[in-house]
């Protein structure tokens, strides 16, 4: 021990005497040694797991190998009958095949489904039916797990079946009936006879097996597939397997007696499938059992529950949900009718939920959907081809039988008869305006043998039930037209079919509030409440239904059948709508209207201009109907030369107010301003620049687009003066002050709105022009077009007056283009599509959309263009469209000649009452026709009606002068010249020389002639030539 003690004291002796190094690599010897060591262990530890886990892998493949041998031999042995099956050895069998399975044990899977179904089939043999074992002490728990195992197995695999697939079709039908067999003891043999004392246990069983079932997700595999068999064109899910899809789906909900979360459950995901109510409707009646739609109602009627379900499903799906509600609806109208209010709540609500992801335009967080058009949710494409469909389905909601449950309160109401009473005295009217006045009369006898004519007259409180009731309803309706917006016109369409629920709907609002009519939607205006927004929603909505009714109506049904409503209500509506827009104009709560109030506003606006285009078309209204007494022209022009924004609003919507003279000043003055603001007009300091152009006769059209279209835009507003060269070549007399340049005007618009250069063509009655489609057989169409438009401009600018004067059985449209037949197809693949009852109106909108819009569009565009270059657009918003027809061509009335001669000079000795102008007046008047007047205005004047505010307004004025030499011999009047004229004295008879004018001053050149024969044959004569200027 002395020894080891020193030899130890040596070694440490030795180690603290080495140097530092060495003792480094020592320590680090040590480590490395201690690290190889623990890898080893490390690499032991490893080797001894990996070949516990081989050993058990091996281990278990044989023994799943094993298995799955002993599952093959089971069934094998079984479909050759060298083994009885029985409820014990299925359950067995079942056990070890749900140890081991695998996807590619479905085959097993299958047999044992088929086993356990047979089993069940099996009469008087108690041991071989599978659900015996649930009656066993010993096994009705591991029976109870197992069979819950085997029908969630079978609800896996529905989940990616394709029911489309004939061998996936099958294995549908055999898991679900698994499923219709476990969660409901109808079929079950057990409990028949003796055995019915046991139903109640069993029962308890299948609601423990549904139970577990909705846990892990039962009806999301329903939907998933449902959605796969019937999200499509057609529907690839059998009449038995939908109908046992739907009685699972109903099981768990009749079993927890209708539970809130079982209803939630079945709305979500059964409810929310594209149109299966459709599907179901033929197939089984238990869509129509057990009160569902009822309870549905009632459980959405809960704003918070309905804003749960429609956040869960977004905007595709919860429109599902809708369209399966509206046929439920439709279908059980007894149920309808007693919950018409909280159906049409949740109805409401569902939409409003979806309206506030609907937008009006496309967007990098927009998805275009084909009902509710772009829509900022994500939209499930998969669901597209189930939209017609679903589509079917919403189009109940305003089909007639819903439409009478819902609106029976205003549809009970009578609109009483009344024994023909004669019209009211119509002021007296001239010749051309009787055609109105016996349609005034026929109108009136014709509506008052029907029924009264509606007029305001109050006495409804509108916190009443019944107003509240009618009003939810509107909101549903109005609603639903913001939200669909790719089936609007169908919504409008089916609310104006029955031809007397709008009349009774203004009967209804006639009688609202103490005295009914304006004052009580005007407070409404004023009002924030839950109240005023619906009584200004049922006003929207009956603007709405009435513009668009009476948009496709034609005159027929509108002056002569009077369909919906009489002549006198639509005068009374219109004196409404008319107020009404003004009110809220002139008021300023326009200047300040937003959401709900601008759409009112433009609702009620539109209605108002649909009636007010109607009557400049056809009148059915009285004079001054639309004008507002209580505005003064002097004040609107005064606060329009403020900018004040009332007045700016006004002009621009419902310029028809002011009189139409007063517009037509206004237009005029906005004229001369801009003339003054671009240095167009003479003054003292300056001239404006000159234009001078040389026409052909021959070539008006050619030589006037040749010069004139490369001008500057202002260029055109500034002077432009004209020489005429004859056929020969040789300058014709008369000097350009406007005159000469009206004459081209007129004559170029003439030819270029002649159907033979095919710019234009004529309708069917040859009344009205349209762009001819055809045009671009000129190589030049579209500037002809541009250069066309800015003609009628400059001659609107500068007051100018001139005259501007079957069915296919598929969605296409066949046309000859020179000789070749063309087919157009109205929508993609349209040839193909025939022509039915259920597609005609679109049909007709799709060929109106074609041949007014989509064929002519370049054409149109092209005059729009030239004629807006001159004419700014703003300044025509104030006169309705036979005003700027007026506004063209001038007054379209006969010329009146007392007015022509009441603003008449006279020069060279001609006074009003000298012997050749009483004959003048009385040729015209007497002897000539309203053509030879037309063509005796247009030889003076160079145009052919009459100044659109009358003779007063021509500049210069009309004159007639006396002359006794030709035009080149004219040194203008003398002293002697007009002693001759006024005294009748002739150095000789003028018999042989005819009248002559000068348009550019409006002056008619008269000889003295000595027979009033002699006047009106050279008259006639020189008004008959067209030779421009050269009959002096």
């Amino acid at each position: 021990l002395v020894f080891f003690f020193h030899l130890a004291f040596l070694l440490l002796c030795t180690m603290f005497s080495v140097p530092q190094s060495s003792k480094s690599e020592f320590l680090d010897k040590a480590r490395q040694a201690r690290e190889e060591r623990k890898g080893q262990k490390e690499k032991e530890r490893a080797a001894i797991l990996i070949q516990a886990l081989v050993r058990r892998f091996l281990c278990r493949c044989r023994l799943q190998k094993q298995i799955r041998k002993e599952v093959d031999d089971y069934f094998q042995a079984s479909e050759t009958g060298t083994s009885k099956r029985n409820a014990l050895s299925i359950f067995k069998i079942a056990r070890k095949l749900l140890f081991i399975y695998r996807p590619e044990d479905k085959m097993k899977f299958e047999k044992l489904c088929r086993a356990i179904l047979a089993s069940m089939e099996v009469e008087n043999e108690p041991k071989v039916w599978y659900v015996s074992l649930a009656l066993s002490k010993d096994l009705t728990i591991p029976w109870l797990k197992q069979i819950k195992d085997v029908l969630w197995t079978c609800c896996q695999l529905l989940k990616n079946l394709k029911p489309d697939i004939l061998q996936d079709n099958k294995l549908v039908t055999l898991y679900l009936t698994m499923l219709v067999t476990f969660t409901d003891t109808l079929t079950w043999r057990i409990v028949r006879g003796k055995g019915e004392a046991l139903r109640p246990a069993l029962t308890r069983i299948c609601e423990n097996i549904m139970g577990h079932l909705n846990q892990k997700g039962f009806y999301s595999i329903l939907q998933i597939l449902l959605t796969n068999g019937l999200a499509r064109s057609k529907p690839s899910l059998s009449k038995g397997t939908l109908t046992a899809i739907f009685t699972l789906s109903l099981r768990p909900v009749i079993a927890a007696h209708f539970s809130e979360n079982l209803l939630r459950s079945f709305l979500i995901h059964i409810m929310s499938v594209p149109a299966i109510i459709s599907h179901l409707n033929v197939l089984t009646p238990e869509v129509k059992t057990h009160d569902l739609l009822r309870k549905f109602i009632l459980f959405l009627s809960r704003e918070e529950q309905c804003l749960d379900i429609c956040v869960c499903l977004e905007g595709s799906h919860t429109l599902c949900l809708l369209g399966n509600l509206i046929q439920l609806g439709y279908l059980n109208e007894k149920v309808l009718e007693e919950e018409a209010n909280h159906f049409v709540k949740d109805l409401t609500d569902m939409l409003s939920y979806c309206q506030r992801y609907v937008s009006q335009k496309k967007s990098n967080l927009t998805h275009w959907h084909p009902v509710l058009g772009w829509f900022s949710q994500t939209v499930d494409y998969g669901l597209n081809e189930s939209m017609p469909l679903v589509t079917k389905q919403l189009q109940h909601l305003w089909g007639v039988s819903v439409i009478r449950t819902l609106f029976s309160d205003v549809l009970s109401k009578k609109l009483e008869s009344q024994e023909p009473t004669p019209p009211p005295p119509q002021p007296s009217t001239s010749q051309n305006n009787l055609p109105v006045k016996n349609l005034f009369k026929r109108a009136f006898q014709k509506s008052a043998s029907v029924r009264n004519i509606l007029k305001p007259v109050g006495g409804k409180r509108v916190d009443s039930a019944e107003v509240q009731k009618v009003c939810s309803i509107c909101v549903l309706y109005q609603t639903a037209l913001s939200t669909l917006t790719q089936i609007r016109l169908q919504i409008l369409t089916g609310l104006t079919h029955l031809d007397d629920l709008l009349p009774k709907l203004w009967a209804f609002i006639c009688e609202l509030g103490p005295q009914g009519g304006l004052k009580l939607f005007m407070e409404c205006l004023n009002n924030d409440t839950e109240e005023s927004k619906q009584l200004l929603a049922m006003l929207m909505l009956f603007c709405d239904c009435s513009r668009h009714l009476i948009t496709i109506l034609d005159d027929i049904e509108v002056y002569e059948e009077q369909t919906s409503f009489k002549i006198e209500e639509l005068i009374t509506i219109s004196s409404f709508l008319n107020t009404f827009v003004y009110k809220m104009i002139w008021d300023g709560i326009l200047e300040n209207a937003k959401g709900e109030k601008l759409e009112l506003f433009h609702s009620v606006h539109g209605w108002l201009m649909v009636l007010y285009e109607r009557d400049c078309r056809r009148r059915f209204t009285p004079d001054d109907h639309w004008l507002r007494k209580d505005l003064k022209p002097s004040l609107l022009f005064q606060e329009l030369e403020k900018g004040k924004k009332r007045a700016q609003l006004l002009l621009q919507y419902i310029p028809h107010v002011i009189p139409h003279k007063n517009r037509v000043l206004l237009f005029r003055n906005i004229v001369t301003k801009e003339k003054e603001s671009l240095g167009l007009v003479e003054t003292s300091s300056a001239s404006p620049h000159v234009t001078h152009i040389t026409i052909r006769r021959s070539r008006m059209l050619e030589d006037g687009y040749d010069q004139l279209r490369r001008l500057p835009v202002n260029s055109i507003k500034g002077v432009i003066r004209v020489k005429f060269v004859n056929d020969l070549g040789v300058d014709e007399a008369g000097i350009d002050q406007d005159g000469v340049f009206k004459e081209f005007l007129e004559e170029i618009i003439k030819k270029v709105f002649n159907p033979a250069l095919n710019l234009f063509k004529t309708t069917s009655g040859n009344e009205r022009l349209y762009p001819s489609p055809t045009s671009y057989i000129h190589e030049n169409h579209l500037q002809l077009f541009e250069f066309v438009g800015k003609m009628l401009g400059k001659a609107v600018y500068e007051r100018y007056d001139g005259d501007v004067g079957d069915l296919g059985l598929t969605l296409s449209y066949d046309e000859d283009v020179m000789g070749q037949l063309v087919c157009h197809e109205l929508i993609p693949g349209g040839k193909t599509m025939p022509v039915t009852n259920e597609n005609k109106i679109s049909y007709i909108h799709l060929m109106a959309h074609f041949r007014m819009h989509t064929q002519i569009k370049e054409q149109t565009a092209a005059f729009i263009r030239g004629f807006r270059s001159i004419i700014n657009p703003e300044w025509l918003h104030m006169f309705s469209t036979p005003e700027v027809q007026r506004l063209v061509s001038g007054d379209n009335a006969e010329i009146d000649l007392d007015d022509l001669k009441k603003h008449t000079v006279y020069y060279g000795g001609f006074h009003s009452s000298h012997r050749v102008i009483i004959w003048l007046w009385d040729i015209l008047s007497s002897d000539f026709n309203a053509e030879e007047r037309a063509m005796f205005l247009k030889f003076v004047t160079s145009c052919s009606r009459p100044p659109l505010l009358g003779f007063a307004y021509l500049k210069p004025p009309f004159s007639i002068r006396c002359v006794e030499v030709s035009d080149d011999q004219d040194t203008g009047d003398t002293l002697g010249s007009v002693l001759r004229g006024f005294f009748t004295i002739r150095k000789k008879e003028p018999g042989g020389r005819l009248p002559t004018s000068s348009t550019c001053f409006n002056l008619l050149k008269l000889p003295n002639y000595s027979k009033k024969s002699i006047l009106r044959d050279k008259l006639r004569y020189a008004i008959s030539m067209n030779t421009g200027f050269e009959l002096s």
